[in-house]
């Protein structure tokens, strides 16, 4: 395998570039992510319930208590759905910064 090749083989992701990973730093990683992810769906969340908070809904399709109560479930719902589909970008800006408090290589 030529110098370029073994160069384009290596992986560009951030969260799994570099030398090969001990099983932990793997689950380390992998965690990181997670709660990366789960930092910016909570972030959008909190935007889209800001978002819909003026929103009216003429009867008979909304109003009452029952649409107050369950307007905060369709927010977290649609900004995890919003992650899984790339998100705004926020979570891998986060990932990056928490590998590098945790010491390990981007």
């Amino acid at each position: 395998m030529s110098d370029l090749s073994a160069a384009l083989a290596l992986p560009t992701n951030l969260l799994t570039a570099g030398a090969p990973q001990s099983p932990e730093q793997l689950a380390k990683r992998a965690n990181i992510r997670k709660t990366a992810e789960d930092f910016e769906a909570s972030f959008l969340s909190i935007m889209l319930q800001e978002m819909f908070d003026e929103v009216e809904v003429a009867a008979p399709f909304g109003g009452g208590q029952g649409e107050q109560m369950f307007k905060s479930f369709l927010s977290d719902a649609m900004a995890k759905q919003m992650v899984k589909g790339g998100g705004v970008g926020l979570s891998d800006t986060v990932a990056k910064e928490m590998l590098k408090l945790q010491g390990l290589e981007e």
